[in-house]
């Protein structure tokens, strides 16, 4: 892991930050373990970016989840949430929330909150931003499951979850909903978290793989058996994961040698190993070792290798996988030819969307609510560019619909 912030140099001491910031672009030296920079991070030395940062969003609004203080009006079209230019990051949920965290530590939701998907100590919906708790001390980015967990890690590397726990996707060893945030266990160890359709896990400052909740269909907790669990559960023994990321019933990972693996429901060849068989426990997709991040959907799953190509596969009925189609496959294929992929989000269920290193913004697949943002609701197999702005620095699909950061 070479560091956060390109851009400046990376040190054990302090990282000194000198160019440009947060992933838009620069140059980084040195190597930090994932350990060492949790260590940093959580005595609040590492900086903070400094860059505005304006929220927008589009699609899908029938719960307020678009922030504009109205419901069941959709934008396909990109929307300001509000005058601030203090967000700092962004996770969408399955039409009904929406979190993000401030670049002073809070953590805001809105939209449908029933089953207390919000945090706020209750049921009700917001169709605009609405502060969780008062604490200042969220720094990763918040996670929103297909429906539920949703969660965050504090600054001093607590995890934090709520919503609905009847598969036991809250981590408590039980299977009891909670409408504000309850910690997970006492360790001060997590470094990531991500959130599925009923279960959830996350990656801890060692390396290691924990997942909970649901597992008892598809093996999406990755644990060898169709066992739920309601208390974290270490995937194998393996101290060697970087990324996670929980699609609705299956699961993908990268670890530290660039390998990609997958997990759990397959029915679509969203395991990317050539098959439609379901997995219990981790498969790697393919021999390669230079596979950079990866996001999964409904049924399908996007990743970015670490010479800027990106790659699609499993579900492709609303042409999600970008390929000039609406076929599906179950080995990863290229989109396209460029090189120039920086980010992808693939958890708009049966869209995607992804940021080039130029600052542009696209996306593809379906368009029914506007979340293509393309002024109709006209759905595209192929990427299609957001505007014309080279302004886009981050982004999050969730059911329907979408936001960025300028």
């Amino acid at each position: 892991m070479s560091g956060k912030w390109p851009g400046g140099v990376i040190s054990k001491t302090a990282p000194t930050v000198t160019g440009p910031t947060d992933g838009e672009g620069g140059s980084a030296s040195g190597i930090w373990t994932l350990d060492q920079a949790a260590d940093y991070e959580k005595q609040g030395l590492w900086p903070k970016p400094t860059i505005p940062r304006e929220l927008w969003m589009w699609g899908k609004n029938q719960f307020g989840q678009i922030g504009q203080g109205n419901t069941h009006i959709d934008y396909s079209s990109p929307v300001q949430v509000g005058a601030l230019t203090n967000w700092l990051t962004i996770s969408c949920g399955p039409y009904y929330s929406l979190l993000t965290t401030k670049s002073d530590g809070t953590a805001w939701a809105w939209g449908n909150g029933a089953s207390g998907m919000l945090g706020q100590g209750s049921t009700l919906s917001y169709s605009s931003p609405v502060q969780i708790g008062a604490l200042t001390d969220w720094t990763n980015p918040l996670s929103v499951g297909f429906y539920s967990p949703s969660g965050g890690i504090k600054s001093d590397g607590t995890l934090w979850l709520w919503g609905t726990g009847s598969y036991g996707q809250l981590g408590q060893g039980n299977t009891t909903s909670y409408s504000s945030p309850v910690q997970v266990g006492a360790l001060t160890t997590w470094l990531q978290f991500a959130g599925g359709y009923y279960y959830g896990g996350a990656i801890r400052t060692d390396n290691t793989l924990w997942m909970w909740g649901r597992n008892n269909n598809y093996g999406q907790g990755g644990h060898n058996n169709l066992t739920n669990y309601s208390s974290p559960k270490q995937v194998g023994a393996l101290s060697d994961w970087v990324q996670l990321a929980c699609g609705y019933r299956h699961a993908a990972a990268v670890k530290t040698d660039g390998t990609l693996w997958c997990w759990g429901d397959n029915g679509s060849g969203e395991l990317g190993d050539g098959t439609s068989t379901n997995r219990s426990s981790p498969v790697q997709v393919g021999a390669l070792t230079n596979w950079s991040s990866v996001t999964c959907g409904a049924a399908f799953t996007c990743a970015i290798k670490t010479d800027g190509t990106l790659w699609t596969w499993g579900a492709g009925g609303s042409g999600q996988l970008g390929h000039n189609n609406t076929t599906s496959i179950s080995s990863p294929a290229q989109v396209g030819a460029l090189t120039t992929w920086s980010s992808v989000s693939g958890r708009g269920r049966f869209f995607a969307a992804a940021l080039k290193t130029d600052g542009t913004l696209w996306a593809w697949g379906e368009n029914g609510s506007g979340e293509l943002a393309q002024g109709d609701t006209t759905d595209r197999s192929s990427p299609v560019q957001v505007g014309a702005l080279t302004t886009w620095k981050a982004l999050a699909a969730g059911r329907k619909f979408m936001g960025a950061f300028k």
